[in-house]
């Protein structure tokens, strides 16, 4: 007697006949490259969005708080900012931006790449496609006036653009170790300074802690004696609107500071 048990059952299809439970080469090529793809689009949606619409930054100093906080040598704020808004709008006063450094603002600025030429080629590459931070000095301030506008500081009159005197909320004492209240300029007097079209003057909220638009314009006293700075070098000062990178819309990182990033315009009284 012949045991059939094992035999094929001949009305199963084509193909069912011996189910082994295994992929086959062909199966196998197609899963493979189904990931690949989906990896290549999400790796190239990734750099897209880095690119052109957010990303995120770390504050690296002090010189924002109390609205962001950072410092040396610890982990700060991650802030992501908008890529997208200065494309079809012009900074304005009281927006906190991210912007790449002009020359004159870069003295000490230090390379985050490697010296080995193999790592850097590699460090540049993945910047290129925003996968690290660029060798450049980015950084974050508040703006303060646009190009045509006046700003100048005295202790009489406090900061003022174009004479008038601006109210500035995000200031805290306690952080500046100063009252704005009793000491307006938070620093020597200066100006007045006017802003050349198509730059800003920016300023930390930190001020006592910031090196800021009134750090790097011309700062040898016109007035020995009243120690007013900055009198007459906006190019050096400002910051070239095509420099701007974004805007600091809301911070990210650490959970327990999940918020947005107001922009409030010192100009307009909040």
């Amino acid at each position: 007697m012949t045991d059939t048990s094992d035999s094929a059952d001949p009305s199963a299809p084509p193909g069912e006949a011996a189910e082994s439970g295994t992929e086959t080469p062909q199966k196998k090529r197609s899963a493979l490259r189904e990931f690949v793809i989906l990896v290549s689009v999400a790796l190239v949606f990734y750099v897209g969005v880095m690119t052109f619409i957010a990303r995120p930054y770390l504050i690296p100093s002090e010189s924002m708080e109390p609205t962001l906080h950072g410092c040396t040598g610890c982990v700060g704020d991650r802030v992501v900012v908008d890529k997208m808004v200065y494309h079809f709008s012009d900074p304005e006063p009281g927006d906190v931006i991210v912007f790449k450094g002009p020359p004159a603002w870069n003295a000490g600025y230090k390379s985050n790449r490697s010296d080995n030429p193999v790592i850097r080629a590699i460090q540049n590459a993945l910047s290129f496609v925003n996968l690290i931070p660029p060798d450049e000095n980015d950084l974050v301030k508040r703006v303060i006036a646009v190009g045509g506008q006046t700003v100048q500081c005295r202790v009489g009159t406090g900061l003022t653009v174009d004479g008038k005197r601006l109210t500035e909320p995000y200031l805290d004492p306690e952080t500046m170790s100063a009252d704005p209240a009793e000491f307006p300029c938070l620093g020597n007097e200066f100006g007045p300074v006017k802003v050349p079209e198509g730059r800003l003057w920016v300023m930390g909220d930190n001020r006592t802690h910031s090196a800021d638009s009134r750090f790097h314009c011309a700062s040898a006293p016109t007035d020995f004696q009243k120690h007013v700075v900055c009198t007459g070098d906006p190019e050096q000062g400002t910051v070239p609107v095509g420099n701007v990178i974004g805007k600091a819309r809301f911070i990210a990182w650490p959970p327990g500071r999940w918020g947005g990033v107001r922009s409030i315009d010192p100009q307009q009284g909040g």
